[in-house]
């Protein structure tokens, strides 16, 4: 496998894995574990705003990866996911300086909270399917003759 492709599977690996991480094992355990819900929601704060910045980083190597060659050529994986990469980064965007925001200052914390877990279910799907994108076997060209 060339470089480039694993770097490009490896960092749909990271954001997949890494949201799988957070929001699947980390926080619920915050919550069953800590003292009380406000610590463990402090610090879940915190594991969700350090996700958004890896959600963006990984995005911005896929965008970049994306095309190859001199003249550029987009790669296969990329006619399926980067509308996925994108949107995953957007959502990223809006759970860190929309929703956060709001569910710290308590502001409807019923609804904000809502909206925050359904934009992080998207984005994981995003990264499911951008991971399914650069992951899926292709079939070989013949060299040229």
């Amino acid at each position: 496998m060339p470089v480039r492709d694993f770097i490009v599977l490896a960092c749909a690996a990271l954001w997949f894995g890494s949201l799988s991480a957070i929001g699947f094992i980390a926080v619920p355990q915050l919550f069953a574990h800590l003292g009380t819900p406000a610590a463990a929601g402090n610090m879940a704060a915190k594991l969700f705003s350090a996700q958004s910045w890896v959600s963006m980083g990984c995005g911005l190597l896929l965008l970049m990866a994306a095309r190859r060659g001199s003249p550029p050529v987009i790669a296969p994986w990329a006619k399926g996911g980067l509308p996925f990469v994108a949107a995953g980064m957007l959502l990223a965007l809006l759970l860190e300086h929309a929703v956060a925001p709001r569910i710290a200052a308590r502001e409807n914390l019923a609804l904000w909270h809502s909206v925050g877990t359904a934009l992080y279910a998207l984005q994981w799907a995003c990264a499911l399917w951008v991971l399914w994108q650069v992951g899926r076997p292709r079939p070989q060209r013949p060299p040229p003759q």
